[in-house]
């Protein structure tokens, strides 16, 4: 049996939304854009969505409406994927990296509060996973410094804080819609605000500054007259991608119900098994389950983490492992930060599998997944 770390859940709805949207003649952004748009927008109750071509422009765009630039700090988790940090580099900010707690793999402000100075303009929280960090404890310690708090949600679609769904709860949220995520439009990502103002400079930095789009350009009512109101970028997205994310958004809650019975099952296998530890998420029902990540306990193993994940490999089980903390990477230069000052992600990162958790998944692939994972620990237990 193969079983791939993720397979993308679509049908002939998305199929037939892009031949529809081909043989109408007009591919880039238009009008699937804008009805994508307005229903995410219902979907997680967010006042305004801007559709764009990834979460990492979304990151971007949302760090460049509140004005980070030269001299400013951004707070963020060293577990996180790179896109994270690189969007601060991009506005020669600098990233401020902050441990995570070692059991939900998340942000927490008791850590935060150590990282703010004078410099700091803002924090980027990760949900990791699809797991809401401590929202409350966050924006309260933003708000008594005076910072702006963006809500990191590559992986929170459609994650719950107590009773608010992910989108509404920050000033702004950027989501993703890569080939992996929750919902796919191959590419692409959505940014969530209550401000308009933050709304309509995004919706102009994601096509260069230009204060018409090119529907409203070069449809029957638009007009070829525009203004540039300040430098922009390249970030919008197409028709052809928001064609696939309306049939996608339509899916969510039947796909996030089939990784909830998925990482049930998971749980319930795994609970008892002193060779690995669970993820800790106190609110299985608010967790979208975008991963499901398990810790090796290696210290009762004859076997690392990297050949359990060889012998899963040559088992057919694809995984993967989230995250490599960005300290270790080469590009990361502050040589004033050293693995010894990240305990919680030295922890995670020398001991985490995600295993395969996506919408479509059998119950034969998913006990094969359970039964060769414990096959693997009880044949290298000390």
């Amino acid at each position: 049996m193969k079983i791939p770390f993720h397979r993308a859940y679509l049908s002939t709805e998305e199929i037939n939304s892009v031949t529809e949207v081909i043989k109408s003649g007009w591919l880039t952004m238009g009008e699937k854009t804008f009805e994508f748009e307005k229903s995410f927008s219902d979907y997680v109750g967010a006042s305004h969505s801007i559709a764009v071509n990834s979460c990492t422009a979304a990151l971007h765009l949302a760090l460049k409406s509140l004005n980070i630039g030269p001299g400013d700090e951004v707070i963020l988790p060293a577990m996180t994927f790179v896109a994270t940090w690189e969007v601060i580099t991009y506005l020669k900010a600098k990233p401020v990296l902050c441990d995570v707690n070692k059991d939900t793999f998340l942000i927490e402000a008791k850590e935060i509060e150590k990282k703010i100075t004078k410099n700091t303009k803002a924090i980027i929280c990760v949900h990791y996973g699809g797991l809401p960090c401590d929202m409350d404890s966050i924006l309260d310690l933003a708000s008594k410094n005076n910072i702006h708090v963006i809500e990191d949600a590559a992986h929170a679609l459609p994650a719950t804080y107590k009773t608010k769904k992910i989108g509404t709860i920050s000033k702004i949220t950027c989501f993703s819609f890569y080939a992996t995520k929750t919902i796919t439009t191959g590419e692409g990502g959505m940014i969530t605000t209550e401000d308009s103002e933050i709304s309509e400079r995004i919706k102009r930095l994601r096509l260069h500054g230009i204060t018409k789009d090119a529907w409203n350009r070069y449809s029957e009512k638009g007009t070829w007259v525009y203004d540039v109101s300040e430098p922009g970028y390249k970030y919008n997205m197409t028709d052809i991608a928001a064609a696939i994310g309306i049939e996608q958004l339509k899916k969510c809650d039947l796909m996030n119900s089939m990784r909830q019975k998925i990482a049930q099952k998971y749980n319930s296998a795994f609970a008892e098994n002193p060779l690995l530890e669970l993820w800790k998420v106190d609110n299985p029902a608010g967790c979208s389950w975008h991963l499901y990540p398990i810790k090796l306990n290696i210290k009762n193993l004859k076997i690392d983490r990297d050949e359990f994940i060889e012998k899963l490999k040559f088992a057919g089980i694809g995984t993967s492992v989230h995250y490599i903390p960005i300290y270790r990477f080469t590009i990361y230069k502050d040589s004033d930060l050293w693995p010894e000052f990240f305990h919680g992600c030295e922890d995670i990162f020398s001991r985490e599998v995600s295993l395969p958790i996506y919408p479509g998944m059998s119950e034969e692939e998913t006990q094969f997944v359970i039964d060769t994972v414990m096959d693997i620990l009880n044949k290298n237990k000390k």
